[in-house]
């Protein structure tokens, strides 16, 4: 959410971070709502006072038995305050709320320009993408070990789901409690069990609401979370907090649910689009001048977890037309996968300033000020993508799969084979 000060003050540098995002301009229109409605909250406030002041007049004349100048009176003040009520401050403001609602973040400088992914820049890479011949794709592999079953998933629910049984289920649930260990014993993250349904002011607190609703899945009065991301940073909405002398560090490992509704047609083969599919999550909670750091702090966890899995993968900082929309600046590591070979988003580590808090009405106290928050974000990360990373990277000539040292002590094999 901005701030419509912003815009006020400067309507042409506003416009001018839209067009990065190759939006028009939206300055002028927002103003115009934005004054409406100052001019209808000026209009209560008038007839208000017009009526404080009337009424002692009314009083007046009532005392001194002129009946007639009192009625007037009161005809007057019911008139001041009709023409107040059709002004509608309470719509004017929900007007212009709505319209700033669906405008993305502003971008943090650093962002490069581009109109999509092909302006992405490499930061930095880890490793060699590994040339394995006749590398098979983690969907062959795991059909080939019995282990991986679609057919039976899509009769049960359809398109995009997938039945994992015996050691490929328990590599996906090694790899989930193993992430989640990690950025609780050694990252400083704090376990969060969070609900799975929210309400649509959670949604709408992190920027899901009401942009994106068709990618969301929806059960009566709630919706399926589309990932922790909303329930772990919606933890300080509507609150005003002490000063946070260190940066609140959440973690889960939960299930989400996306409807991908803008995916018709990619990625239908395997597991690397799914309906369903359990990630770990990382939010933080900072002041404004820690974020930054932070977010440098978020994606390097995230990127201890491919090393220690023994994958190969890369920082890229997105371009100003591929970053979300709640995001001022955001790093995504992608990973290397031998069987398509190609690089595969696994991870990606936002920093959305106050734009959420705002949203949300999250605040700290500073002194005698209430400041916004800064809120960030990141996969620790998505633990179906690392399986497929983890399931080509170590495939075995024969089809078996290794399995990385990290994870050995939870799945009691070093090998994943036939079954």
């Amino acid at each position: 959410m901005h701030d419509i000060k912003t815009v006020r003050t400067d309507p042409a540098g506003f416009d001018a971070a839209l067009a990065r995002r190759g939006l028009p301009p939206q300055s002028a229109a927002l103003l115009a709502l934005d004054e409406a409605r100052r001019a209808a909250i000026a209009l209560g406030e008038g007839a208000q006072a017009r009526r404080n002041a009337l009424s002692r007049e009314i009083g007046a004349a009532m005392k001194r038995g002129d009946t007639a100048e009192a009625e007037r009176l009161k005809a007057e003040v019911a008139a001041a305050l009709a023409e107040a009520a059709a002004a509608d401050p309470a719509a004017r403001e929900a007007a212009l709320s709505e319209a700033l609602a669906v405008l993305p973040n502003t971008l943090d400088p650093e962002v490069p320009d581009g109109a999509d992914e092909s302006a992405n820049v490499v930061l930095h890479q880890h490793g060699e993408p590994a040339q394995i011949p006749d590398a098979k794709q983690h969907f062959e592999l795991g059909e080939a070990l019995g282990l991986m079953d679609f057919a039976t998933a899509a009769r049960l629910s359809g398109s995009r789901f997938v039945v994992l049984k015996g050691a490929l289920a328990r590599l996906e649930r090694a790899l989930g409690q193993w992430m989640l260990g990690v950025h609780t014993d050694r990252h400083g993250y704090t376990e969060v069990n969070p609900p799975l349904l929210v309400q649509a002011p959670a949604l709408y607190g992190t920027g899901q609401l009401p942009k994106f609703e068709e990618d969301l899945f929806r059960a009566g009065d709630h919706y399926l979370i589309p990932t922790a991301e909303v329930p772990l940073t919606n933890l300080v909405a509507d609150q005003i907090i002490p000063e946070p002398e260190q940066p609140l560090r959440y973690t889960a490992l939960t299930p989400c649910f996306r409807s991908e509704a803008g995916s018709a047609g990619r990625d239908t083969r395997g597991m690397l689009r799914q309906h369903q599919f359990p990630k770990v999550e990382m939010v933080s909670i900072t002041r404004p001048e820690d974020s930054a750091e932070e977010h440098e702090r978020m994606t390097r966890c995230a990127e201890a977890i491919l090393t220690e899995l023994g994958l190969t993968w890369r920082r890229i900082i997105l371009c100003a037309g591929d970053t979300g929309f709640g995001a001022a600046r955001t790093y995504d590591l992608e990973v290397w996968l031998p069987g398509q070979r190609a690089w595969r988003e696994i991870s990606s580590c936002s920093n959305c300033r106050d734009f959420q808090a705002r949203r949300m009405k999250a605040r700290f106290k500073r002194g005698k000020e209430n400041l916004f928050l800064h809120t960030l974000n990141g996969s620790g990360v998505a633990v179906g993508r690392a399986l497929i990373a983890v399931m080509e990277t170590h495939q075995q000539p024969d089809g078996s799969i290794r399995v990385p040292e990290v994870l050995r002590p939870w799945m009691g094999v070093d090998v994943i084979g036939s079954v």
